[in-house]
């Protein structure tokens, strides 16, 4: 990590898998001023430096200085905190005794609010409290080593600051009276025996200091500092009144309230009504919509609407509203409620409502604008700069809709025939149920589910449950389109047979083990697939896939048209189909360009323009509310349930392990097949120990080819692309940095565990560690606690001999074994590293394998032979293979693509 940050460069959090926050650069988009700049480097600096002070450098620092949305995201957390503290009365007396009252803070209030940014998934109500009570801890930690007062301390992070005073303000609603509001002001005496403050009024203060002028004077000190910014405090003061109760008009009242912020800057805590701290103190505009079913669905579905003017929860009428156009500015009393009569907002939302009144009249609003209209409700007013309140509720029928959406256990249950292969888990029941609801009411859908959940199984079972469904009727667009990287295709095609058989598919792309690809297709022969599978690259050069109405579009591994301008992100998009599907284990989400063009392909329009997005993006800094409205948009179209969940863990195993598939590269496949060549020759001409020996020598090149060519030659740089295993670990490592989650790699040969090193470190943007049987015994040991500090260290590759043993790696929730040892319980003795007491996450195990060569052969056997596999635990240097007939050895040799 960097020290300093450079002038374009912004300081973010990031929540890490365990709840942790850490610190990290990222490039801006713009130039970030002086004043960021210096805040930053101070976060940072006390970050490194000083952890136990960081979080209290960023409660109590200047809320007006621009952060990044995760920086000042967190900032306001930690601000209640430290507000609640520096509000707390008699703090000097109290100092490190201090406990935070928890009924001022509201973590759920914080969820809706947070903005969408890397770790946000791990975001929840313990996470903040936990925060909460890191600051509560530093502070008492460092004042109580602190010689000074409670407010030399303070001023030590925030200069500005002051404490709150003995003088408390209070202001509440008087209905006995001709005057509607009274005014108190009191001051604290102490603590009691319970260690709580006790109030008086402030007359007391005359009878308890008499003639003590000095000390009556400093009791008022906050008062006086309120006075130099109040005309109202000074007039009370000179006159006297500041000591007794007032009765106040409407307009003393609103004086007041406006003012609070400038009492409260001064040290004096207000006592206040809660209507004025909410929308109750002001007049809107709400508009509902969806109450009744439609007539069809779809984002282009009409929908009935209601515009309502409505001052807090209560409705009133225009005629009512207009009425208070004619009351002085200041507080007005309506519908038993105080509403602020400010006359330029109040005409905004008049035209609002107007407004909204002539879409009914007009063409109506359909399910895409009324959406977009709930991301930027001031599209109703004359401009951003509008002071109007907006909001959007859901009627019956859309309430319904995304209430299903949001909980898929609601929505009815979608059985598949006995066709399909594999027993879903209760969630992914329910990920399919989700996909069916989508499909149905005819918008786009999102399967985000964290890696080792399965959604190529849910998408499998939709697509068989679709197949089922389409035998009932003659569909002309029978055919569904998946489209991937080129390594995904043997995964996706191993998975097809393994789970859904009876699926007919076609791979449309050179390396595909049906087919070479043909120049063109007629409709009819399309028709005759239920799926056909091709690549990102391959989209934009065929016409007959632009060209075919295809019944679904599924998009793996999504994260590819996150570049909007990019030419295979807008073929991708051109493609024409009845539903579409995007899938990622990315959570996508953490970056706003690559949200909106992943919805521009799901739901197009949903979130307006690329222009409209970006402008809404820019306005998120100076008004985080508006990540709430775009986190109420978009959340219905995406499902993402992570293994940290409480209702995913009861479902899943401790150990997810899943075989990784990967193809040849041209450069493998013409080398295999020389070495293939070379056996033929000679295993038939040999006998007993050469005969061993050969064997066992092609099976160390088939290996050594199968992880990277240049391991076999011996030479080169290790260019993934020219491996297939490469290319499927980058996918993989992409998912689990994103996400700052930790990985071992495991392989069998010491000279793989160099480039594996350098290939991940770039992956990850930083170094990680090496451990193979070259490796000191002192030195394992600072490899070991650097992987398992909780400084962030993304991955460790081992040799499997030297890493397989004696080793407590639980940091790591990822183990990948990145050639096979065709051996399970050496396998799993190196999987058990990460596997073992102290792992509080789920494992998931990805064993690579590659399709067509000796390896999948292996596999096999593995797994259909159990007499086999006891004998492969007795012998781990494959002597087994050596006792195969001729016949057997080049048929597991063979390459079958």
């Amino acid at each position: 990590m960097l020290c300093l940050a450079m002038p374009n460069q912004e300081l973010n959090v990031i929540i890490l898998p365990s709840g942790e926050l850490q610190l990290d650069w990222s490039d801006s988009t713009g130039k970030i001023n002086k004043s960021t700049q210096a805040l930053q480097k101070e976060i940072f600096y006390h970050y490194q430096h000083h952890p136990e002070n960081w979080l209290l450098i960023l409660g109590f620092c200047d809320s007006q200085v621009i952060l990044s949305p995760s920086l000042g995201f967190w900032r306001t957390v930690i601000e209640s905190c430290t507000k609640t503290i520096i509000q707390t009365p008699d703090l000097e007396q109290i100092r490190h005794q201090i406990q935070i009252q928890r009924d001022e803070l509201y973590p759920e209030e914080f969820l809706e609010k947070a903005p969408l940014s890397i770790g946000s998934e791990y975001l929840n109500e313990d996470l903040i409290t936990l925060v909460w009570n890191q600051v509560e801890k530093s502070f008492k930690h460092g004042i109580k080593k602190y010689e000074g007062t409670v407010e030399a301390f303070i001023h030590e992070f925030s200069p500005t600051t002051h404490l709150i005073g003995r003088v408390f303000f209070h202001l509440v609603e008087n209905k006995k009276s001709d005057d509607p509001f009274a005014f108190l002001a009191t001051y604290s005496t102490g603590l009691n025996q319970k260690g709580e403050s006790k109030h008086m009024p402030l007359k007391y203060a005359l009878q308890e200091y008499g003639e003590d002028q000095e000390k009556l004077l400093e009791l008022l000190t906050t008062v006086y500092t309120a006075a130099k910014q109040s005309q109202m405090i000074t007039e009370i003061i000179d006159s006297g009144e500041i000591f007794y109760p007032l009765a106040w008009s409407a307009q003393e009242a609103f004086t007041f309230l406006q003012e609070v912020p400038v009492y409260e800057d001064a040290g004096i805590l207000c006592r206040i009504p809660n209507w004025w701290k909410g929308k109750n103190a002001s007049l809107g505009v709400n508009i509902n919509i969806g109450g009744k079913t439609p007539s069809h669905v779809g984002l282009g579905a009409l929908l009935d609407f209601e515009p309502e003017l409505m001052v807090g929860d209560t409705k009133i009428t225009e005629e009512e509203a207009r009425q208070l156009l004619n009351q002085s500015e200041g507080l007005a009393f309506i519908k038993n409620k105080w509403v602020t009569v400010d006359r330029e907002k109040l005409e905004e939302t008049l035209a609002a409502y107007q407004q909204a009144q002539s879409l009914i009249a007009d063409e109506g609003l359909t399910l895409s604008e009324a959406l977009r209209l709930q991301l930027n409700p001031l599209k109703l007013t004359s401009g951003p700069d509008s002071t109007a309140e907006i909001s959007i509720t859901h009627g019956d029928w859309l309430k319904q809709v995304f209430d299903q959406l949001r909980q898929p256990s609601t929505i009815t249950k979608i059985k598949i025939s006995c066709s399909f292969k594999a027993k879903l888990r209760k969630y992914q029941q329910f990920g399919l149920n989700w996909l069916g609801f989508l499909n149905q009411i005819q918008m786009g859908a999102c399967l985000a589910d964290d890696m080792g959940l399965g959604k190529t199984v849910q998408l499998l079972a939709f697509l068989v449950s679709q197949k089922e469904a389409n035998k009932n009727h003659t569909n002309p667009n029978k055919a569904s389109l998946l489209v991937l990287p080129a390594s995904l295709i043997a995964n996706w095609s191993s998975e097809i047979d393994r789970f859904a058989p009876d699926l007919e598919y076609h791979i449309a792309h050179a390396s595909g083990d049906r087919s070479k690809e043909q120049a063109g297709k007629k409709s009819s022969e399309i028709d005759t697939y239920d799926l056909v599978i091709t690549t990102y690259g391959l989209v934009k050069k065929t016409d007959w896939i632009k060209d075919y109405s295809w019944k679904l579009v599924v998009l793996d591994e999504a994260q590819a048209i996150k570049n909007p301008g990019s030419q295979q992100t807008k073929a991708v998009k051109l493609l024409k189909a009845n539903h579409r599907i995007a899938m990622t284990g990315t959570p996508i989400e953490n970056r706003l360009g690559d949200l909106w063009s992943l919805f521009d392909f799901l739901n197009p329009g949903l979130l307006g323009n690329a222009k409209e997005f970006g402008q809404m993006v820019k306005r998120l800094k100076e008004n985080p509310e508006g990540y709430t409205r775009l986190r109420q948009v978009i959340q219905p179209f995406i499902l993402r349930r992570m293994k940290t969940n409480r209702a995913i863990i009861s479902d899943l195993p401790e150990k997810v392990e899943m075989k990784t598939w990967a193809s040849l590269s041209k450069k493998q496949l013409v080398l295999y097949s020389q070495i293939l060549k070379e056996i033929k020759d000679t295993v038939q001409k040999t006998e007993g120990i050469q005969r061993k020996g050969i064997i066992l020598s092609a099976l160390t090149k088939f290996k050594q080819l199968c992880n990277h060519p240049d391991q076999y030659l011996g030479t080169g740089d290790f260019n993934p692309k020219h491996s297939g295993k490469f290319e499927r670990l980058r996918e993989i490592c992409e998912t689990i940095y994103e996400k700052r989650e930790r990985v071992l790699v495991f392989t069998q040969f010491k000279e793989m565990t160099e480039p594996l090193a350098a290939f991940l470190a770039d992956i990850f943007q930083q170094q990680g560690l090496v451990l193979h049987g070259s490796t000191p015994v002192k030195k394992r040991k600072i490899l070991i606690d650097q992987f398992q500090a909780k400084t962030y260290t993304p991955f460790l590759v081992l040799s499997l001999k030297a890493g397989g043993v004696g080793l407590n790696l639980t940091e790591a929730n990822h183990v990948i074994h990145f050639d096979r040892w065709w051996n399970p319980a050496v396998e799993n003795q190196a999987t058990d590293r990460a596997f073992r007491i102290g792992q509080k996450k789920n494992v998931v195990v990805h064993k690579f394998i590659t399709k067509g060569t000796i390896e999948e052969k292996i596999d096999h056997m593995l797994e259909e032979k159990m007499e086999l596999s006891e004998t492969v635990i007795a012998d781990s240097n494959q002597g087994w293979m050596t006792e195969l007939s001729n016949k057997e050895l080049l048929e597991a040799f063979s390459l079958k693509l």
